[in-house]
């Protein structure tokens, strides 16, 4: 379920991530009030779509955290990445082609553990994660380039046993949409431009997402819950 660039509201950007996901949200209506729908997000910009997303349908927010595997002297080209739950992926044609050793891939896969960690106790304090087993989980990110941390996300989401896996992201380059459809239940890509080059591009506003605000916004979106659950006798 993928649009063009420039039939989203008349044009091809986003404001900023809260305008993304208010119009994710406006595409999801169906699952508002359903209790069995989840929405988890990727930190850290997938946690103001996501909140948005939550907001609409009121439903509960968690999230799953991804860590990119940086090539050695090449960081910002993935050699794989890895989630929540212990799952890993790597990226084998990267890997062979510049003869990464498995010494290499564990040091690195190493750091970015640590981190990960830091990140599950931070973000989520101390509320426990969500139960996915059965659900209808809706993973939401900011957009998606590669492809490589949301499979990873995917598959770490699979694990758990959902009922029904949707993907909803404000843009990806086309030919990313047409890989991940195969991945989910249901895919809600809202641009999926050919000439893509960067997430950044397709937003005004794409400054980057604290520890702090993710912590505020799934702290709040705990609340809300919290004050729509019925009182007990």
């Amino acid at each position: 379920m993928t649009e063009e660039a420039g039939n989203v509201a008349g044009k091809r950007w986003f404001r900023n991530r809260t305008e993304a996901g208010m119009l994710l949200a406006n595409r999801l209506a169906a699952y508002a009030d359903r209790p069995d729908v989840l929405i988890l997000a990727l930190p850290r910009g997938g946690v103001p779509v996501a909140f948005e997303i939550a907001k609409a349908l009121r439903a509960p927010l968690d999230v799953v955290i991804v860590r990119k595997l940086g090539t050695p002297g090449q960081e910002e080209l993935a050699m794989g990445a890895i989630a929540t739950g212990g799952m890993r992926v790597l990226n084998d044609p990267v890997v062979r082609s510049l003869g990464i050793s498995t010494r290499q891939i564990e040091s690195v896969a190493a750091k970015e553990q640590l981190e990960l960690e830091r990140r599950e106790r931070l973000y989520r304090s101390d509320r426990a994660a969500l139960d996915i087993r059965d659900r209808t989980v809706i993973l939401v990110d900011d957009g998606i380039a590669t492809g490589t941390s949301m499979q990873v996300a995917l598959a770490a989401v699979r694990r758990q046993g959902p009922s029904r896996l949707i993907l909803a992201v404000p843009v990806a380059p086309l030919s990313t949409c047409e890989e991940m459809k195969g991945m989910v239940d249901e895919f809600v890509c809202l641009l999926s431009p050919e000439d893509f080059m960067a997430i950044s591009l397709w937003y005004q506003d794409f400054s980057q997402t604290s520890d702090q605000e993710v912590c505020e916004l799934l702290a709040f979106a705990n609340q809300m819950r919290s004050s729509e659950a019925p009182i007990k006798n």
